[in-house]
């Protein structure tokens, strides 16, 4: 039978159910896959922010899927890949626009994400498309019994998990902690994690938590105030959650305001195009617990951060990096799913990938979908000239 009679073969057989019967009836060389020159071609669609406070990530995002791409002749599972983009903006709105947008235009999966928000605003329409959805950074605690949905990323309470362990026997008996977060949902997730670690009652916490205004582009001084209130209790460390612009503007009025105490944080702190907008005196001795640094020393980090640099000359992030994977666990579910995959047998594929060989180090994926994997403690130190995230510690495998 000629490989095109039987592809037409399949499709109607698969139409009635009875793919596998056909497919044990064949012959060896029949049951051969799709040489990759013949694999038809595929869309994959990534939903990242344009502009605004989170454009960054979104850049980051898109440059580690890409990456992917051009590292393995532009084919996920032996496919030739037209990677579709949409602007994931700033609001559910924009970033149900952008899901209804490429699911109109028949890709096979989908892949980005950078805000929780959106996350939850288009769970349903992705679970009811039933196409599956490899998130990359996006990844609320309370996402839960999602059928389609997948993260390469993180769960936002590990990184208060990881620091909350760390910190209960790293802090002395006499020292007090604020901690400084914005008033959003992922805040609480992370601050739920990082109290339930340390320990609820323990009185290097007791302080109220101090909870800033939300924004994804600060005002100058948006923060002086809450971190003069913060302050006034004379802690002698702080633990905070921010990223992008708002770790920028948190960072540096942290240091207006005098304080030279050891500054805490889930890694998004420090990662990124951050290190490039603050100064040195403002940023070194930061420590913060993250899933990934750049000079991680494995041969997947390796080949994958000297390929970025040379290409974008900068750092590859966490953002990045959970991107690459996102490509890289799609290309292996595509594989799987056949000669003609469909959403949900690359769906189902996803669920049968084992251990994940990362530039994180190894991981797999979880009963929630998400990675079980290693957390790592990093400090800002100068490499050269330049500011970089250095790891110094492993702190626990969560997930």
């Amino acid at each position: 039978m000629s490989q095109m009679n039987r592809r037409r073969a399949l499709q109607l057989l698969a139409a009635l159910g009875t793919t596998g019967i056909a497919a044990g009836c064949g012959t060896d060389a029949e049951n051969e896959p799709t040489s990759e020159t013949s694999a038809s071609p595929i869309k994959i669609g990534l939903i990242a922010p344009r502009s605004g406070g989170f454009k960054a990530i979104g850049d980051e995002i898109t440059n580690g899927f890409q990456l992917f791409l051009d590292l393995n002749d532009k084919r996920l599972g032996g496919h030739p890949v037209e990677l579709l983009t949409a602007d994931e903006g700033e609001s559910v709105k924009s970033g149900k626009a952008a899901v209804d947008e490429l699911l109109k235009r028949g890709v096979l999966a989908l892949t980005g994400v950078a805000n929780s928000t959106v996350m939850f605003g288009i769970r349903d329409t992705v679970e009811q498309a039933r196409v599956p959805l490899v998130g990359s950074n996006a990844s609320p605690t309370s996402l839960q019994s999602v059928v389609y949905i997948w993260r390469t990323s993180y769960v936002l309470d590990e990184a208060g998990r990881a620091l909350g362990r760390y910190l209960r026997t790293k802090l002395a008996s006499s020292a007090r902690l604020a901690i400084i977060v914005p008033e959003n949902a992922s805040s609480q997730d992370v601050v739920r994690g990082f109290r339930q670690e340390f320990g609820e009652s323990d009185p290097r916490i007791k302080d109220p938590i101090t909870w800033t205004a939300s924004h994804t582009n600060p005002p100058k001084n948006a923060y002086a105030a809450d971190i003069r209130a913060a302050l006034s209790r004379n802690p002698t460390a702080v633990f905070c959650f921010y990223a992008g612009p708002p770790a920028v503007e948190f960072i540096k009025q942290l240091r207006d305001a005098n304080f030279t105490g050891d500054i805490y944080a889930p890694g998004f702190l420090t990662e990124g195009t951050v290190l490039t907008s603050v100064k040195a005196t403002e940023a070194l001795g930061i420590k913060t617990a993250l899933n990934y640094s750049a000079d991680l020393n494995n041969a997947a980090n390796r080949r994958f951060a000297a390929a970025y640099r040379k290409k974008h000359n900068a750092a590859p992030s966490t953002y990045a990096m959970a991107s690459y994977d996102a490509a890289q666990v799609l290309d292996q579910a595509i594989r799987l799913a056949g000669a003609e995959p469909t959403p949900q047998q690359v769906n189902l594929a996803l669920g049968k990938i084992g251990q994940i060989d990362s530039p994180r180090g190894m991981w797999q994926f979880n009963q929630p979908r998400t990675p079980q994997q290693k957390w790592y403690l990093r400090e800002v130190q100068l490499d050269g000239q330049v500011l970089s995230n250095v790891v110094i510690n492993e702190l626990a495998t969560l997930g």
